[in-house]
Parts: structure tokens; C-alpha cells; sequence
């Protein structure tokens, strides 16, 4: 009884709409012929869609350059604030989670047009200094541009992760490594590294479903940048241009339910080995 309301709301926005986009992705509307059952034929379409691979390849490429970066930075500056040698860590920790209170649609618009090399910041330094910078919104440097934005976007917020973990470990732990005279570096690879394993896991897991799910910088620079960003630039950005764009709902789903399994199944491997090492 007390589960109940939370079970119905559950079903509701959750398992409903699952059930809906598989029972979509069997079909397929067609202006001839109208909706046929076509079993797993818009899976075996989507598994030989060019389209749908680059754009899962780019994502990949993404979250294999972009995640390690990000989480790098978060956790030196985590361990910085909580070094206690680090003059004024509240203005700092602020500081640097302030980007996550951002929306990502202010935050890519803003971005956007720093990038632009005849209306924004590039382009003002161009103008300026009589140089030449590279385009970021060209399409050999839009994914790094991208990958900028989202770095900016939540740094913070994996810090706030990794620095709240760090305040749970018990000072007896410093304490006994001072002791035996240990540094700094021996306490952060045999004490506190180990100690926030978890919250390492949690925002890798966090960070790869952020990744396969990149949407909403791509949409938003796609109007600045029409010739580097299509509408298959990423799997989801291509499962939105497919509903909305090409009134292909059930191969749109298809598309939308395979990355959802692809994204589930990576994420359980970082977790099942994060937990084995946990162990």
C-alpha cells in the first residue's frame, strides 16, 4: 500500500512508454499500404544504417576522450578543496560547480556564439590581433567544441560527487598515515582513491549515459554549424530528426530502444567492475 502511488507513477512514465516504443518499433506506417507488423525487420534496417553507426562511433569517440578529461579535472579539483591548502575553497567550490546551474540550452547558445568566427569571441580576436584561429564550429573541431561545453557543464557537478565522498572519510585515516609519515601523494593513491571507489563508478556510469545521450549541444550549434553537425551527428539527435522531421515513428524507436540497450549493457559492465574492485 505504501509503494502503491510510487509503483503507479512508475508504470505510468516509465514502463508505459517503454512498452509503447517497443510495440512501435515492430510496426511500420507506411502512406501505401498503412501499419504492418514487420517483426524485427526496422532492427535488422538499423544495424545496417550507416547513419546510425557513425553517429554511435562519434559518441563513442566522445565519451572515450571527453569522460576521462572531465573526471580528471573534477576529481584534481575535489582533492585540491579538500586538501585544506587551498585558500578560499567555499568562492572556489561555488565557482566551479555554477556552470552546472546553467541550462544546457544557455549554456550551448552561449558557447555557440563565443565560437563564431564572424559574430563571437574568435571572431573578435581575429579581428583584433589580425590572426587566423581555427574554427571550432568547423567539422574537424566541432565534437572537441562540443565536448568543451559539456566539460564546462558538469565538472562541477562530478566534484560536488567526488567531494562529498571525500568528507565521509574518517580523519583516524589521515591521522594514522601522518604517523607513519606518509605524503600527500601516498595518502591520495592509498586512502582517499580507494575510499571514494564508489563515487568513481557512479559518475563514470553517470557520464556514459550522458554521453551515448548527447543531445542537446549538437541540436543547438546544428543552426550555427549546418554543414559540420547533421541531423545524424548523434543516435539521438538522428532518432529525433527521424520522428519529428521525417514521420518515421517506428523506426525512431527502433533506433531509440537499441541505444537504450547498448547504453544499459556498458554501464552495467563499469559497474559490475567497479563493484569487483570495490571487493
Amino acid at each position: 500500500m505504501f509503494v502503491g502511488p510510487f509503483m503507479l507513477v512508475f508504470a505510468l512514465v516509465f514502463l508505459a512508454p517503454i512498452a509503447y516504443s517497443l510495440y512501435l518499433s515492430v510496426f511500420r506506417t507506411q502512406m501505401v499500404g498503412g501499419t504492418t507488423f514487420v517483426g524485427l525487420e526496422n532492427y535488422a534496417q538499423a544495424f545496417a544504417d550507416p547513419q546510425f553507426w557513425e553517429g554511435l562511433g562519434r559518441v563513442s569517440l566522445f565519451l572515450l576522450v571527453q569522460v576521462p578529461i572531465m573526471l580528471g579535472i573534477a576529481l584534481l579539483v575535489a582533492l585540491a578543496i579538500d586538501s585544506g591548502r587551498l585558500y578560499g575553497k567555499s568562492f572556489f567550490r561555488i565557482s566551479i560547480f555554477m556552470p552546472y546551474a546553467v541550462p544546457a540550452v544557455v549554456a550551448a547558445l552561449m558557447w555557440g556564439f563565443m565560437y563564431g568566427t564572424r559574430f563571437g569571441l574568435v571572431g573578435n580576436i581575429n579581428d583584433a590581433f589580425g590572426v587566423s584561429l581555427p574554427n571550432p564550429l568547423s567539422p574537424d573541431l566541432v565534437l572537441a567544441s562540443i565536448g568543451n561545453i559539456v566539460t564546462w557543464e558538469f565538472v562541477g557537478y562530478n566534484m560536488l560527487i567526488f567531494y562529498s565522498a571525500l568528507r565521509v572519510v574518517p580523519h583516524s585515516l589521515y591521522e594514522a598515515a601522518e604517523i607513519d609519515g606518509a605524503g600527500q601523494w601516498r595518502v591520495i593513491s592509498a586512502i582517499k582513491l580507494p575510499a571514494i571507489r564508489g563515487a568513481l563508478v557512479i559518475a563514470t556510469i553517470f557520464s556514459i549515459i550522458g554521453s551515448f545521450q548527447l543531445f542537446n549541444e549538437p541540436s543547438i550549434l546544428q543552426s550555427l554549424a549546418p554543414n559540420a553537425i547533421t541531423t545524424s551527428y548523434t543516435p539521438n539527435l538522428y532518432a529525433y530528426s527521424l520522428s519529428f522531421s521525417g514521420q518515421q515513428y517506428n523506426y525512431s524507436a527502433t533506433v531509440a530502444i537499441i541505444m537504450g540497450l547498448i547504453t544499459m549493457v556498458i554501464a552495467y559492465v563499469v559497474q559490475l567492475r567497479g563493484m569487483r574492485k570495490e571487493a
